[in-house]
């Protein structure tokens, strides 16, 4: 039951930092944090701390190297290596091929609203904020205003999407 509990708990936590980065393109630090922890605690419970350690440590060197080319966030190499702890060990093949899969289809999502939205950048201004439902609203197109200039711009995804839904995927629904 705390086992379930924690994997829950940890799930939300990746679904906010989904959110956080689709809205700031950052992934807070305690985020990362969360997932690590309750992975760690998770491993040491069934007895695959080292395993889980070790892959850890692996797949940090190799999203480090991804960071410094370039071609991953910092904030992503952090979550990607606190989903590795995640999982159970055996798990992290899976992990990086969900990851992966996830990535991809966000970046073809991503190709076709920058042809789809490629003359309909809005330049309009932000309304004024109001109470209640309206400024989640407005909240929400300020947002959906960010995103489309980011797409026009061909700026840099939110992968820590992909990685949180890779690490739901893997945790959820097992292939083997």
């Amino acid at each position: 039951m705390l086992h379930s509990m924690v994997l829950f708990a940890a799930a939300m936590t990746l679904l906010v930092a989904a959110a956080h980065d689709v809205a700031v393109r950052t992934v807070p630090n305690l985020v990362s944090l969360i997932v690590a922890v309750s992975g760690l605690g998770l491993n040491a419970f069934d007895g695959q701390l080292l395993p889980a350690l070790f892959r850890g440590g692996l797949v940090f060197a190799v999203a480090w190297y991804c960071w410094r080319r370039g071609w991953f966030g910092g904030g992503d190499v952090k979550l990607l290596t606190a989903c590795v702890l995640l999982v159970p060990p055996g798990s992290v093949p899976e992990l990086i091929l969900s990851t992966a899969t996830a990535g991809g289809l966000l970046a073809v999502s991503y190709l076709a609203l920058a042809r789809l939205l490629r003359d309909t950048v809005s330049t309009e201004p932000a309304a004024p904020d109001q109470v209640g439902s309206v400024r989640r609203r407005n909240l929400l197109c300020r947002v959906w205003r960010a995103e489309r200039r980011r797409i026009h711009r061909g700026l840099s995804l939110p992968y820590s999407c992909a990685i949180a839904a890779g690490a739901v995927l893997t945790l959820y629904l097992p292939l083997g």
